[in-house]
């Protein structure tokens, strides 16, 4: 198996080199911003309000990140969906109370581990516990969990997150533990969550950068798209109020045409607000088949709306995505295995939905392209990192495909020596007998005796035959003499 995984390694270096062509790979690793710049991932909490920093840039390649614009918040980040790629970030990994956008994370769960008509009765503590944004429900009224759902992400009701999380969660605790699990996982280093709503509460934060990764994985689910781009909703009358509709209405602006802060691209959001938190606001916006999220956290009224369209516009004005598998310089679409190496069939193949993000300006082939081999799984054999400007802009997946490999001869005989070294002693002395074998044995003995037997006949029968011929011939030469000898005496 370990000659397998080497070839493996092999293989995937030579389909890298072979498939990078015209590319430049960065061979000592990735080289992430500095500690100083504000450009993703590897933003510590600097103040600095510019775009990712150009000096990564080589004189050669004149790879240049687009200039940012300043915004008032104080933590923002924007990431293209796809990729995942940071386009702009400001202290995107400082540690703020996120207020109401918890609720993203609280609704994701909700409709991965629920049923839209599940019933959902309050408890005293959802009702009682929660204060703020609210929809007014009683201690035993019963809504649908897809009302509470749509209740939380439109009106952001506190009282509908804290019944939804008990009913998901078998109890309160154990749902913020399968929030905290899930985040985590989604790869949130600055995030701890402590209730579903997100009211102020010593150690409940998260960063600009993990809420992305968070709005990221959410956008994902078509139920969830679905319900934050949805203008208004009502409930019908319950048990506890038979005769009332409660009319809901998304509290994100940007969704409503003739009002001020209206963004034709904006297909939905979160907002959040608490005096500790300031104004916070999850976008999406998708425009030419590019989806972006923008996260700003510490913003004041309205400047959060304000920052927010900013650097919207500067995402789509400065970047555009590029499909990696469509770009490959190769003849065939999948990745084949070197036939001077081992000539075989296409052994894997590119994510086909897989991008990078560029600046306009930049083609392709000025990204880098780094194969790296850790971290594979039983359906890939390594991923495909790409920068540009010393930013990550993109990866892809090389995906196994299920192309049947033959066992190498070293291979068997060490297989067959181990089932060997595993059979018992008796097992080892049984004389297995094949009954076609013993058959056709005797059938070519039969064959070969017949065989040897006709050539015997065949040498008895040459001799009498030749034995014959000498016969005939003395006695015709004998009548030819006496012929002769008889014209003699008549003369």
């Amino acid at each position: 198996m370990k000659a397998k995984k080497i070839i493996a390694v092999l293989l995937l270096t030579t389909c890298c080199s072979l498939l990078g062509s015209g590319f430049t790979t960065n061979a000592s690793g990735v080289t992430g911003p500095s500690d100083t710049d504000t450009t993703g991932p590897s933003d510590t909490g600097s103040t600095d309000t510019a775009g990712p920093s150009d000096t990564g840039a080589s004189d050669d390649t004149q790879e240049v990140w687009p200039e940012a614009p300043e915004i008032i918040g104080g933590s923002a980040v924007l990431m293209e969906v796809n990729s995942g790629t940071v386009l702009y970030s400001k202290d995107g990994h400082k540690e703020l109370y996120p207020a109401s956008i918890t609720k993203i994370l609280t609704a994701l769960l909700t409709i991965e581990n629920s049923k839209m008509d599940q019933q959902v009765t309050f408890s005293y503590d959802s009702v009682h516990k929660t204060e703020g944004s609210s929809i007014w429900r009683d201690v035993d009224e019963v809504l649908t969990m897809e009302q509470c759902l749509y209740a939380m992400l439109l009106n952001s009701a506190n009282e509908c997150a804290y019944a939804a999380a008990e009913c998901v969660g078998g109890t309160y605790e154990n749902f913020v533990a399968m929030m905290n699990e899930r985040a985590r996982a989604l790869g949130c280093e600055n995030t701890n969550f402590v209730n579903p709503h997100g009211l102020t509460e010593e150690g409940h934060h998260t960063s600009s950068y993990d809420m992305a990764l968070i709005a990221r994985e959410a956008i994902k689910n078509d139920v969830f798209r679905e319900m934050i781009g949805t203008r208004a909703y009502e409930i019908p009358p319950t048990n506890k109020h038979p005769d009332e509709i409660t009319y809901l209405r998304n509290h994100q602006k940007m969704l409503f045409e003739g009002e001020e802060y209206y963004y034709e691209y904006c297909i939905g959001g979160k907002t959040g607000y608490t005096e500790a938190a300031g104004n916070t606001l999850v976008t999406f916006a998708e425009k030419d088949g590019m989806m972006l999220v923008c996260v700003v956290m510490q913003e004041k009224l309205p400047d959060h709306y304000v920052d927010t369209i900013a650097l919207l516009d500067y995402g789509f004005a400065n970047f555009r995505t590029i499909n990696i598998a469509e770009n490959m310089k190769t003849e065939k679409p999948g990745v084949a295995a070197s036939e001077e190496f081992l000539p075989a069939p296409a052994f894997a193949d590119i994510d086909d939905e897989a991008e990078i993000v560029l600046p306009k300006n930049a083609e392709f082939q000025d990204a880098k392209m780094e194969a790296v081999y850790e971290n594979v799984s039983s359906d890939t054999a390594g991923t495909l990192q790409y920068t540009y400007a010393g930013q990550k802009v993109g990866a892809a997946d090389i995906r196994k495909l299920e192309t049947p490999v033959e066992q190498y001869p070293f291979e068997q005989k060490k297989e067959q020596k181990e089932e060997q070294k595993g059979e018992p002693e008796e097992a080892k002395k049984v004389v297995r007998i094949n009954v076609w074998v013993i058959v056709l044995a005797v059938l070519g003995v039969v064959v070969v005796g017949a065989a040897a037997f006709g050539l015997y006949k065949l040498k008895d029968n040459f001799y009498l035959l030749r034995y014959k011929f000498h016969s005939r011939r003395k006695r015709d030469f004998r009548e030819i003499v006496i012929k002769k000898k008889r014209r003699k005496r008549r003369r």
